[in-house]
């Protein structure tokens, strides 16, 4: 009941068309998948950064957000719980796996995600 690894990390934009612009071309970061105007997806060498529109971010979310990788998605969620942390959503997408939505002690929020 571990963490592997941070997954990615995604930045809260109102503008997706100005910020992914932004990204690719000021910082040179290559586009890897776009679902319209949800959500733009870029590789930054072997890691991942995304931009999120705020319907697909957890609510009310503002500025970055990690998102952690694990193996035991519903053993971490109990750890996170335990330990005075607080799951906030759910969230099955399918075929692109599921993600939790939790809160630290302090409300800081982020992701646990298993495919």
């Amino acid at each position: 009941m571990t963490v592997s690894s941070i997954r990615m990390g995604y930045h809260v934009a109102r503008d997706m068309a100005a910020l992914s612009a932004f990204y690719r071309d000021a910082l040179g970061l290559v586009p890897r998948f776009a679902d319209g105007s949800r959500w733009a997806e870029f590789q930054a060498g072997t890691s991942r950064f995304a931009l999120a529109a705020p319907q697909e971010a957890p609510r009310d979310t503002r500025g970055a957000v990690l998102v952690f990788a694990c193996d035991d998605l519903d053993g971490v969620r109990a750890q996170v719980l335990a330990h005075g942390g607080r799951v906030l959503d759910q969230r099955d997408m399918g075929n692109h796996g599921r993600i939790v939505t939790a809160a630290d002690p302090a409300g800081t929020v982020f992701q646990l995600f298993a495919r």
